[in-house]
């Protein structure tokens, strides 16, 4: 992306509205698909219960095992429901296990009296025991220890499933704010490098102007139209071909060439395997730009860049050459922006899996060599 297109760009980043929406709609779908979840397991029981009673078609035998796990499974669906919007309750602090303990016993108390009024369903319960009687059937310690345990079961089922969602949720929202931070971070540097060769050439021009040669300050200024051109179509940061890039670079030192007329001679040598690799945009005008700026503009006599892109295997090597005076003169303060930016963009799109060495020459120049992993355009 270029400079001048880059605050849209953060526009887009810093609107969340469409994210929130995705996260909205994502969170409905988890709660309903356990809403889900919950019922058929309730259902699956009931029948299985009213099967071993009698026969899942014998209606006192359904409407048993309807009401043993229909209620559990209303309970479930409550927590279930309840978590995402207080999570406190999920939490083993002293007041939730005061709370979960009085709730456990006071919905199993409330489901052994609903349990024993099915008694009320027999012919003629009145002539054998009473009202009384007939609700508490179900109320002794036996069955009040296995509601204690059944409400445990779903709290804690319930409470490592929403926790283990949770847990995945802000594992999504971290990547995506790191996403976030890492393409404003490289937007940041795309900002710094571009607006660096801009006004370099824009001094240039205005030198050229000032000096009266107004023939090579339009050809400069026609070359940064086609630089400024193919970067303003492009919608950076990301990966281009090479080739496009070399148009680029070309542009560029048509313009340096301008400047230093014979003082400068270049060289670049591309095999065809390599032109259609895929590279991290203005990777390489940077690079030439400094070994021009700090190596053959220091130089009294004639200067050479060289460079070349070869692939080998899986990997794209990539060298820029110059034959300036060497490490003191690129290791002034200010110098090192260009490589500093490369390095960090470099990491940005391959992490671990590239490989960067800037170091002077034995022939007094400076070169930069470049190998990254093959990517085909």
């Amino acid at each position: 992306m270029s400079f001048l297109t880059s605050p849209y760009r953060y526009a887009e980043i810093e609107a969340p509205s469409g994210q929130e929406s995705i996260s909205s709609t994502r969170s409905l779908r988890i709660s309903l698909s356990g809403l889900v979840v919950i019922t058929s397991i309730s259902v699956l029981l009931a029948l299985a219960t009213a099967s071993e009673c009698q026969s899942v078609f014998h209606l006192p035998s359904l409407l048993y095992g309807t009401i043993l796990w229909g209620w559990w499974g209303v309970t479930a669906g409550v927590i279930w429901k309840l978590a995402p919007r207080k999570p406190s309750i999920l939490r083993f602090s002293p007041e939730a296990i005061v709370f979960h303990l009085f709730m456990a016993c006071t919905l199993g108390v409330m489901h052994l009296f609903l349990l024993g009024s099915l008694g009320f369903t027999v012919s003629q319960w009145h002539a054998h025991q009473t009202a009384f009687a007939v609700w508490t059937s179900l109320l002794n310690l036996n069955r009040f220890g296995i509601e204690i345990l059944i409400y445990g079961f779903v709290f804690g089922v319930t409470g490592i499933s929403q926790y283990q969602i949770r847990a995945q949720r802000d594992a999504m929202k971290a990547l995506e704010l790191e996403k976030q931070l890492s393409a404003a971070h490289l937007r940041a540097l795309q900002m710094q490098l571009e607006p660096h060769f801009l006004f370099n050439t824009l001094n240039a021009i205005t030198t050229l102007v000032e000096l009266g040669r107004q023939t090579e300050a339009a050809e400069m200024l026609a070359h940064l139209n086609a630089i400024l051109k193919s970067t303003l179509t492009r919608t950076t940061p990301e990966k281009i071909p090479l080739s496009q890039e070399l148009e680029i670079v070309e542009n560029y030192l048509a313009i340096e060439q301008v400047r230093f007329a014979d003082r400068l001679r270049i060289e670049i040598k591309v095999e065809p395997g390599a032109l259609d690799s895929l590279i991290p945009c203005f990777l390489l005008q940077p690079i030439v730009e400094n070994a021009i700026r700090h190596g053959i503009a220091h130089c009294e006599n004639e200067g050479l860049v060289e460079a070349s892109a070869k692939r080998i295997g899986d990997n794209l090597h990539l060298l820029v050459r110059d034959t300036g005076p060497g490490s003191k003169i690129h290791a002034k303060p200010g110098n090192g922006i260009a490589l500093k930016n490369t390095r960090e963009r470099l990491t940005h799109f391959y992490r671990d899996g590239y490989n960067m060495k800037a170091q002077p020459t034995d022939s007094g120049g400076f070169e930069v060599a470049i190998t990254i992993p093959y990517e085909r355009g």
